[in-house]
């Protein structure tokens, strides 16, 4: 990254965090609020704007020429709006502009979530040296980003690779997307979490049923929590095979807060992959925890942001493997 300083922002159903991160990826200062996904669009852009006043607090703020977004999507690059699934008050909202306006006037630059992810992981993580990825982002929902022949491919308005919204089960449940049977509608925490309490999952004496609760059950050896991971590993192990056998993927990295879940997650996953995966050129294909952790959204959104343009972004990470 050439720039000195990028603000960056990583926005998701669950919190809306910011950054100012330096050209190696550092990030320097942090700030974070809830986000309010259940109130209106308007709710939601004022803990954006919070965050961003929290970062213009810093002294660093004055050498930061830039902002990077990656959120949750859909997203129209394009249009500088966002539709995030999981954030009903934003439907086209116009969060370029708004954040523009937030800045006085500093570049914007607006990539979905899971290519955000895809450009950190690529840079600085697991996907590092691939020429060819997928990488997902497995949290409260799922995103995803492909790195194709040595770049990042974000596609025309920066959805490529968003695989949490491909269908692995025709007839299963209506997802908020309109579709039935995604990804998402599986394997995104909250679904892990619904699908083992309605098995009959309890939770202790805090009352958490978190995704991460469930994994610490299925640790210790609960029937209905190991089922309802073994559930998500299969469907996102359909997805991935399907990615792979479309665009000849060489790895899988998986990041976002299911993947902490460890091999409650990894185990089944590589197990179901064996069963999708099965053509030839298909059949190495490595899957890999995400090293990046937390922090891939904002220094992939800080990527992004650094030149300017996706398609610049995508030569610098690039560049780096």
């Amino acid at each position: 990254m050439h720039t000195d300083l990028v603000a960056a922002l990583d926005i998701g159903g669950t919190k809306i965090a910011g950054a100012l991160v330096d050209g190696s990826g550092r990030i320097l200062v942090r700030a974070q609020r809830p986000t309010p996904a259940k109130e209106d669009g308007e709710s939601v852009m004022r803990a954006v704007d919070g965050v961003l006043a929290e970062l213009a607090l810093s002294p660093l703020w004055a050498r930061a020429s830039a902002v990077g977004i990656g959120s949750a999507g859909p997203v129209d690059a394009s249009a500088g709006t966002v539709s995030p699934v999981n954030v009903p008050g934003w439907r086209a909202f116009p969060l370029v502009e708004r954040v523009r306006r937030a800045v006085d006037g500093l570049p914007v630059e607006l990539v979905g979530d899971g290519v955000a992810m895809t450009a950190a992981e690529h840079w600085q993580g697991a996907a590092r040296g691939y020429d060819n990825a997928l990488c997902m982002v497995v949290s409260t929902g799922v995103g995803g980003g492909l790195v194709l022949g040595g770049k990042l491919h974000p596609g025309p308005t920066g959805n490529a690779g968003h695989i949490g919204h491909i269908s692995v089960d025709l007839d299963g449940d209506l997802c908020p997307c309109g579709a039935r049977g995604c990804v998402e509608r599986i394997a995104s925490g909250p679904n892990i979490a619904r699908r083992a309490l309605e098995g009959g999952w309890r939770p202790g004496p805090d009352g958490d049923t978190s995704a991460a609760a469930v994994a610490a059950a299925a640790r210790a050896g609960h029937p209905v929590a190991i089922a309802s991971f073994e559930r998500a590993a299969q469907a996102l192990a359909a997805g991935i095979a399907a990615t792979a056998t479309l665009v000849e993927i060489e790895i899988a990295v998986i990041g976002g807060g299911v993947a902490n879940a460890g091999e409650v997650l990894f185990t089944p996953l590589r197990r179901s992959l064996r069963d999708y995966a099965t053509l030839s050129f298909v059949q190495r294909l490595t899957v890999a925890p995400a090293l990046t952790g937390t922090d891939a959204g904002l220094v992939g959104a800080a990527a992004a942001a650094s030149l300017g343009r996706r398609g610049e972004a995508a030569a610098v990470v690039s560049s780096r493997s």
